[in-house]
């Protein structure tokens, strides 16, 4: 089984086109986010007024809330090429000196996933990123020889949905450092009525709100709930959208009134009536709903947490008062939870424990 596609980080080829199609292009089109916005503004009117290339810029945050965006955007203040790449493509220190030989002046390098570059590659950007050159080493053994390579100045943008994970030096390295928040629904809102603006369609107010508050604080997931709703009022011959028909159309595609879809709901009620509340470990949670472990717990999971819907603990995963309320269920008469469950969101602990 896979993940609702409505909620998952990735896209599929042809909802990346609508995306990038309804990307603002400037930071004054840019919705939410105000703090990281104006400081990102700052920077770059600096930059501008010096006529330097801009410092390097970190983007933190979950997947969804506009890091890729905003890093177009940076390119597009400074009027200056953007190449785009991610961790993961490099895995060796030479695939990294290609791109960064192949810069031109001003160019701004955009790394997506940056925490997932391979140790050599870290350790030669950190000169890159600091002095503008490279040692590339040709040889091997007693005699290989270091050869330097200048290279022009060029702006960094690195993304990532895990700042721990990322060094300290490479960190250091970046002049400004935003971390991306979830967005509230009358933010979300705003970005609905921007996207439907240029799809042309005609949603009122409430059509809006119902749409934002099943979109679990995520601008990609709300257009992509946008795009749906806009083929089943399609289907249905439907020329104006408000909340019943949202609601209805929303509903065939599994994802309730809270923003979970049929994954989330799966979780929760093994959760409930498979393990009464738990604690559960988290394999035998996924073997439950027969999902991968890895799906359970890096799909459902961080959004169930963050709703007070499902509690880590030491000795496993358990539903939340508010779990079985959502899901219709009477909770257990002990379901206050004792000094050994006291849920720990931020804490690592053994699974099977």
């Amino acid at each position: 089984m896979s993940e609702n596609p409505l909620v998952a980080g990735t896209s599929e080829p042809d909802e990346r086109v609508l995306e990038a199609a309804l990307r603002p292009k400037n930071l004054h089109d840019f919705v939410g986010q105000q703090r990281v916005r104006e400081q990102l503004s700052l920077v770059l009117e600096a930059a501008r007024i010096r006529e330097r290339t801009s410092d390097h810029v970190l983007l933190s945050g979950p997947p969804g809330l506009g890091k890729t965006t905003l890093a177009m955007i940076v390119a597009a203040e400074m009027n200056a090429p953007l190449r785009i790449s991610s961790g993961p493509a490099i895995q060796h220190a030479g695939d990294l000196a290609a791109i960064l030989s192949s810069l031109a002046e001003g160019e701004v390098l955009f790394l997506d996933e940056i925490h997932r570059m391979s140790r050599p590659a870290e350790e030669m950007l950190y000169m890159a990123m600091e002095d503008f050159r490279v040692d590339i080493v040709v040889g091997k053994g007693a005699g290989a020889t270091a050869i330097p390579l200048e290279l022009p100045p060029f702006t960094l943008v690195g993304a990532t949905t895990r700042a721990g994970l990322l060094p300290g030096p490479l960190r250091d390295r970046f002049g400004f450092t935003g971390h991306l928040e979830f967005y509230s629904i009358s933010e979300l809102e705003l970005v609905l009525r921007r996207s439907a603006m240029l799809m042309d369609l005609k949603v009122n107010s409430a059509g809006f709100t119902e749409i934002a508050s099943r979109s679990r604080g995520t601008p990609r997931i709300a257009n992509r709930l946008l795009r749906r709703v806009r083929d089943w009022a399609l289907v249905h011959r439907n020329e104006h959208i408000d909340a019943t028909l949202a609601s209805r159309a929303l509903d065939m595609y599994e994802v309730d009134a809270r923003g979970l879809d049929r994954l989330d709901r799966s979780v929760l009620h093994a959760l409930c009536t498979k393990f009464g509340g738990g604690p559960v470990g988290l394999s035998t949670l996924a073997i439950a709903v027969g999902e991968e472990t890895e799906t359970v717990e890096t799909v459902a999971e961080p959004f169930l947490v963050r709703e007070g819907l499902l509690g880590r603990t030491p000795r496993g995963r358990i539903a939340m008062p508010d779990a079985w309320i959502h899901l219709g269920l009477t909770p257990p008469e002990d379901m206050p939870l004792g000094p050994g469950t006291a849920p720990t969101p931020s804490s690592s602990f053994d699974d099977e424990q």
